[in-house]
């Protein structure tokens, strides 16, 4: 009998728990591109990827220089020399590759970098706005595939509206 009663209080206090969540949902993608910072953190990443392509691009013209002077030089060479400077231009080529692979890393690197604290932002705003509103948790929209969305749930407008951004 009292196992009964036991059971009957757990399920009635789970019950009552689940019936206390408020679940909303945010389109986070939405406010960091209408975030203000996000025109600086563009600039400042265009800016780092100009950097490495002038860096590619004057890595290139050496080794270009390297292969005509090679070229040009190669008929007067004795052997020795010859393999020295096949080496030098082979390790070269390597590097013009490392350099080419990781320069999109590098990028990637440099672009998430520059968004961490516009995520940061974002994040302690959706807190605010949640803990405000009564909400126990909110989802992001975008990446997801949702079903069905009660727009009534959503708070993209409340946490645009608490970071000051007009559509």
């Amino acid at each position: 009998m009292k196992s009964k009663i036991l059971f009957l209080a757990v399920t009635l206090l789970s019950t009552i728990t689940f019936s206390q969540t408020k679940l909303g949902t945010v389109n986070s993608d939405l406010i960091i591109g209408k975030m203000p910072q996000m025109k600086n953190v563009l600039r400042r990443v265009e800016n780092y990827g100009k950097k490495l392509d002038s860096t590619f691009q004057i890595k290139a013209k050496e080794y270009k220089a390297k292969v005509d002077s090679f070229k040009a030089e190669e008929d007067i060479m004795t052997e020795t020399d010859k393999n020295n400077r096949i080496q030098e231009l082979q390790n070269m080529e390597q590097e013009i590759g490392k350099f080419r692979k990781n320069g999109s890393t590098m990028l990637q690197v440099q672009r998430d970098n520059n968004m961490r604290p516009l995520y940061k932002k974002l994040s302690e705003t959706i807190a605010e706005v949640a803990k405000a509103n009564g909400y126990t948790q909110i989802l992001t929209t975008n990446g997801n595939q949702f079903g069905y969305i009660d727009e009534k749930f959503d708070i993209t407008q409340l946490v645009l509206d608490k970071l000051g951004i007009k559509e």
